[in-house]
């Protein structure tokens, strides 16, 4: 495993990022913590979670699969880099209650205390906001992130789906407060077949010493070989990438990408991971595995050298917005 330092902190994280999200919903408890042990021996250090993630009637059965692998022992809690999210209402569907959503300090406060007790640990590495919340002030915001760190409780915090102007709002009122170090990452959708978080997202993390988290790096398995699988009988594409193969611009740009990926004898998905660890600003993509030989296809991204022609041949059929801000104006 390869790591970085993640923004402009001090702290080591490994290029690839566990995702969570299947924990529960897809994967059981047992398998899930079969995938943490391999992330773990791999070098993986950096997992990723939400509060919500479980969703519906299960929401924060994700933070507890993971809670309960903690309590296994082993040093497991030492050796991992946590990062969780605040922002969605976690009241039972059909039951919300004002103040139980969102980044008011009452409910970041409520939040952060939740998710320590089902991820049985008393302390989060990187907390983050999942969302912007339009109606908090950062003055809030930060007011409540500052008590917390000084509690023990968080040691940085992040943001995620931040727009540009909003990581450049957060940091600048951070300084403007002193003592208060401000986001440390950006977690955002990035992959070659999105890549407006070039025009300002990534140019702003960048700017501001942000680590910048892809999330979605196969774009909802669009970028993992859709196309050559449903040909060998393999499993159809689903939600994001069966909408998207509906467009027949679409599948045939997904076609000459496989076709691309075939001609080098690379695979695809393999391919998109080690195109974002290529990337400026990227920290590392977040893969959510569901099963463990997913988890072995991550992890030969990482060594995966994409040679210059590679790359560009990707870029001729996923072409980037261009420099900001040079792709909207002269």
């Amino acid at each position: 495993m390869k790591y970085t330092q993640l923004g402009r902190t001090g702290l080591k994280v490994s290029r690839l990022v566990l995702g969570t999200m299947n924990f529960g919903p897809q994967t059981d408890e047992a398998d899930s913590h079969a995938i943490m042990d391999a992330a773990l021996a791999s070098g993986i250090n950096y997992f990723d979670t939400a509060n919500v993630y479980g969703w519906g009637e299960n929401k924060g059965r994700t933070e507890e699969i993971i809670g309960n692998w903690f309590a296994r022992g082993g040093d497991r809690r030492d050796k991992v880099v946590l990062a969780t999210k605040v922002y969605g209402n976690m009241a039972a569907d059909g039951d919300a209650w004002p103040n139980h959503d969102k980044l008011s300090a009452v409910n970041i406060r409520r939040a952060v205390d939740a998710s320590l007790k089902r991820l049985r640990t008393d302390y989060i590495d990187v907390y983050q906001f999942h969302h912007v919340d339009r109606s908090t002030p950062f003055e809030e915001i930060w007011q409540a992130i500052d008590v917390l760190v000084q509690q023990g409780k968080i040691l940085y915090a992040g943001s995620s789906n931040f727009p540009g102007y909003k990581i450049a709002q957060a940091n600048e009122t951070a300084a403007r407060r002193g003592g208060t170090i401000g986001l440390v990452s950006e977690q955002c959708l990035y992959n070659l077949a999105e890549r407006r978080a070039e025009m300002e997202v990534i140019p702003a993390a960048q700017e501001y010493g942000l680590g910048v988290i892809p999330w979605s790096p196969l774009h909802g398995g669009l970028l993992g070989g859709v196309i050559k699988k449903e040909a060998q009988g393999g499993r159809r594409a689903g939600g994001r990438a069966a909408d998207s193969l509906a467009d027949t611009t679409i599948r045939a740009q997904i076609q000459a990408y496989e076709d691309l990926l075939d001609k080098h004898g690379t695979e695809p998905g393999e391919a998109a991971l080690a195109w974002l660890l290529t990337r400026p600003g990227v920290t590392g993509p977040i893969v959510g595995p569901r099963t463990a030989e997913q988890l072995d296809s991550a992890l030969r991204a990482v060594e995966l050298e994409l040679s210059q022609e590679l790359l560009s041949g990707l870029d001729e059929i996923f072409p980037g917005p261009g420099p900001s801000p040079e792709a909207f104006a002269w």
